[in-house]
C-alpha cells in the first residue's frame, strides 16, 4: 500500500500545483495608469465576447469614485460589461455574487487601505471566489492596495517598535514590520507598491529579513508585473526592483539588521524577473 500512496500524493500534488497557475496576475505600483497599461492589462486577461469584468472596490475611501473612473477608462478600451462589486456594503454569502466573481476572466482590487479590503474579504466565500477564478485561469489585477493583498503576507504599513509612523521606514530593525494576511494568491513573494516614487527600500529589506526564504518586490508607480508561473514580466513606464537570498542575515543585540549581500536587480518594461509562487 505504501509503494502505491507515495505516488498518488504525488500525481495529485503536481495537478494541485498545475490548478493553481492556470491564471495571471496583473499587479500595479499605483499612480498613473496610462492606456497602455490598460491594455496590456486586457490583452494578459484575453477576454472573449461573452467575458466581463469585475471590480472590487474594497480597499477605497471613496469606493463608487474609484469604480467610475476605472470603468470610464476600461470602457474607452473595450465597451464590455464591467461590474461594480462592493462587499463592504453587500452580503459576503450571497451566492448570486460569489459565482458571478468565480466566473469572471477579470477581476480588479482598486486601492486604498489594504487591510480595509482584508479585513472583508478575509475567511470568506469571497476569498475563496477569487481563488477559484485564479485557478480557473482568470486574470487578478490590483492597483496599490490591490497590489498589496496578492503577497500572503501583506506588508500593511505600520511599524512595530518606531512610534513615529515613516511609509519609507526610518531605521532596518528586527521585527519592526508588522504583516497581516494578504489573499495568498503569491505564497512565496512579498509585493511592496509606489516603490521608487515613495523610497520603500528599507521597508521592503524589512520585509525580506522577516521571510528570507521569499522574495522581495517593489513596483514602482505606472508599472506592473505580469505573473505567469514563476515568472514575472514587468510592464510600463517606470521599473521594479528584486531583492532575494540575503545571506548570512543576522541582528545585533540592539536589533539592527545586518547580512552579508544579497540578490538585488533592476527592471525595465519586457524584463521577465524569477519570482516564488
Amino acid at each position: 500500500m505504501k509503494k502505491l500512496f507515495l505516488p498518488l500524493i504525488f500525481i495529485m500534488s503536481f495537478f494541485h500545483l498545475k490548478a493553481q497557475n492556470k491564471g495571471s496576475l496583473f499587479i500595479i505600483g499605483g499612480g498613473n495608469r496610462s492606456d497602455e497599461l490598460m491594455q496590456k492589462m486586457l490583452q494578459t486577461a484575453n477576454l472573449k465576447s461573452t467575458d466581463y469584468i469585475i471590480v472590487l472596490p474594497m480597499a477605497s475611501e471613496v469606493p463608487d469614485a474609484g469604480f467610475e473612473t476605472l470603468s470610464k477608462q476600461l470602457k474607452k478600451l473595450d465597451n464590455r460589461t464591467i461590474r461594480n462589486f462592493n462587499f463592504a456594503k453587500h452580503d459576503v454569502n450571497d451566492k448570486k455574487w460569489t459565482d458571478s466573481l468565480t466566473q469572471a476572466k477579470l477581476i480588479y482590487i482598486l486601492g486604498g487601505d489594504q487591510s480595509r479590503f482584508m479585513k472583508v474579504v478575509l475567511n470568506t466565500p469571497v476569498y475563496d471566489a477569487i481563488h477559484k477564478a485564479y485557478q480557473s485561469g482568470s486574470t487578478i489585477a490590483g492597483t496599490s492596495a490591490g497590489a498589496a493583498v496578492m503577497s500572503k503576507y501583506m506588508i500593511t504599513g505600520k511599524q512595530l517598535l518606531d512610534t513615529v509612523y515613516k511609509e519609507t521606514f526610518n531605521k532596518l530593525w528586527d521585527k519592526n514590520i508588522e504583516f497581516s494576511y494578504g489573499m495568498g494568491l503569491l505564497e512565496n513573494t512579498i509585493i511592496d507598491q509606489h516603490f521608487l516614487k515613495r523610497n520603500r527600500y528599507n521597508r521592503l529589506i524589512s520585509a525580506l529579513a522577516a521571510h528570507p526564504n521569499m522574495v522581495g518586490i517593489g513596483i514602482d508607480e505606472s508599472t506592473a508585473i505580469i505573473v505567469n508561473g514563476n515568472k514575472a514580466t514587468v510592464a510600463g513606464e517606470s521599473q521594479v526592483i528584486r531583492i532575494a537570498n540575503p545571506r548570512e542575515l543576522k541582528n545585533t543585540a540592539n536589533g539592527l539588521l545586518k547580512f552579508s549581500k544579497a540578490e538585488f536587480g533592476i527592471f525595465t518594461d519586457g524584463d521577465v524577473i524569477d519570482i516564488k509562487p
